[in-house]
């Protein structure tokens, strides 16, 4: 779903469709509320899609400027509450799947929570 965001975003795409599931949801409705994505919907029938409209500034410019997933199969990355990073100073945001589920660190932060670091988005 990553990948398949930054390419439709560097080819000046407005919508990329992506294979359904929970977690993929839970990922752009995060990204939703950041403002990298201005719109996203389920798309039903045999095999569910997940729809995803792309945000632009006044300019025409990406606002997902860099995206990088940091835990991956092989090589997981788990953090404490207290190591959790900033993202290019606070301007970016990392995503986290935590114990209640994936947040941004900010909310990770204020709640107190570690967890498995998924992405890295600028």
């Amino acid at each position: 779903m990553l990948t398949s965001l930054i390419n439709a975003q560097r080819a000046g795409k407005q919508r990329v469709a992506v294979p359904y599931s929970g977690i993929k949801e839970r990922l752009a409705q995060i990204l939703q509320e950041k403002g990298f994505l201005s719109a996203l919907r389920v798309q039903s029938g045999p095999k569910a899609k997940l729809v995803l409209t792309l945000a632009y500034d006044e300019k025409g410019q990406a606002r997902i400027h860099g995206l990088k997933r940091i835990s991956r199969p092989g090589q997981r990355w788990y953090v404490k509450k207290s190591r959790i990073p900033y993202s290019m100073d606070g301007m970016g945001c990392i995503v986290l799947s935590t114990p209640q589920g994936l947040m941004d660190d900010h909310k990770a932060r204020k709640a107190g929570l570690g967890g498995e670091m998924i992405c890295e988005i600028w």
